[in-house]
């Protein structure tokens, strides 16, 4: 396992050194997520960092950024997951006293900690509402998800006093007893973006059920023959993959399969329309569908379902068509309306591409995040070990 290298140059860490070290550590994420790579990452390093990124390269298939330290996880997937957290412990156990700062991005990661001795900030980034996804994990018996949900908020209780907590989206905060910083899923925009096109329909995303992804292919047979091509880029679960495949062998879609964020949003540009038809599930009844703000941010009308945060944009901002859930006939519907009204997504794109430079542009948020992670270095003292629960 590599050692930690020493980073570029850049301001002085407020904890002495010649930078700040940052080790950020995922097992459950692709090595490419776009919160975790091109986001918070591609800020640190900006910023002068020196940042190790321990992931699972290699069983996704993908290499590590040049000025990255990297160090190489097994990934967890689905219920085979006691490798790949014994191998970050071990990685934790062995680094994680020569940083200034952890940032894990996994609850599981939580389940390593205990014993281990990090001078440092320990740091957990909060992505979801870990307890309610978990309504949406086919790898998880039914009968055990109410034991599990019980397990997910002890867990985050210990946590809640022991760590550092960074929360992606303003509802996960009555998760908890404290007050913890917001540091929002927004994106890079653009400052100038294309005219909304007329015959490119767009998926930019994780692809699963729960995601709507039988919907989509359901959408894109009903758009067949119309003159449209359906774009669909991003990973797919096992039961997505056999439904794509079979959608793009009927020429009903075309899938791009996984492309790393910032070439995926070259899609984006250009496009009639985006698709976001997320279920009616808690784990997004309170959060900011990221892929919504992204199809802003180009200039590209959205189509969503009606959760609560994207019903609020496009009523406050008219960017896009609300649909109802699980229905591919109206969800056809609304794209060919806009197929056959230029003057409409036209309009619907040049708003929300403004509302998202005003409110959503990524560096905005960044600076709050890097104040954070700096402070909390600074405040780091050493400290007991760390008692979560049960050691692996």
């Amino acid at each position: 396992m590599p050692g930690l290298g020493a980073g570029s140059a850049g301001r002085r860490s407020p904890t002495g050194g010649a930078t700040l070290r940052v080790l950020v550590c995922t097992v459950v994420h692709h090595p490419q997520d776009a919160r975790i790579l091109h986001r918070q990452i591609r800020a640190m390093l900006d910023a002068g960092y020196s940042v190790t990124y321990a992931a699972p390269f290699s069983a996704c298939n993908t290499e590590p950024w040049p000025e990255l330290t990297a160090v190489d996880l097994p990934r967890a997937v689905g219920r085979a997951r006691g490798e790949a957290l014994r191998a970050a412990r071990r990685m934790l156990r062995t680094h994680g006293h020569e940083v200034d700062v952890v940032l894990l991005h996994d609850p599981e990661l939580l389940l390593v900690l205990p014993g281990l001795d990090i001078p440092g900030a320990v740091v957990w980034d909060v992505h979801e509402d870990t307890s309610a996804a978990l309504i949406a994990k086919r790898w998880l018996p039914g009968l055990l998800r109410p034991l599990a949900r019980m397990g997910v908020r002890m867990v985050e209780d210990r946590a809640e006093r022991s760590l550092r907590l960074i929360l992606a989206e303003e509802g996960y905060r009555n998760r908890f007893r404290h007050i913890h910083p917001v540091v929002p899923n927004t994106t890079y925009v653009p400052e100038n973006v294309s005219t909304a096109g007329d015959d490119r329909v767009v998926y930019v995303g994780h692809l699963a059920a729960a995601r709507g992804v039988d919907v989509m292919v359901e959408t894109a047979r009903h758009l067949a023959g119309s003159g449209l091509t359906v774009d669909v880029v991003g990973h797919a679960d096992g039961h997505s993959r056999g439904a794509l495949r079979a959608a793009q062998d009927n020429g009903w879609l075309r899938w791009h399969g996984f492309v790393p964020n910032d070439k995926a949003m070259a899609f984006l540009d250009g496009a009639m329309c985006g698709l976001s038809l997320l279920q009616d599930l808690p784990n997004y009844r309170h959060s900011m569908p990221t892929k919504v703000l992204e199809y802003m941010a180009h200039g590209v009308p959205v189509v969503t379902t009606p959760l609560p945060a994207a019903v609020s944009l496009m009523q406050v901002h008219r960017c896009g068509v609300v649909v109802p859930f699980d229905d591919p006939e109206a969800t056809a519907a609304a794209v060919l309306r806009l197929h056959r009204d230029a003057a409409l997504r036209t309009s619907m794109g040049l708003r929300g591409h403004q509302a998202a430079r005003v409110g959503y542009h990524w560096p905005d948020t960044a600076q709050e995040f890097l104040t954070r992670i700096e402070s909390w270095a600074q405040a780091a003292r050493p400290r007991p070990c760390l008692t979560l629960g049960t050691t692996l």
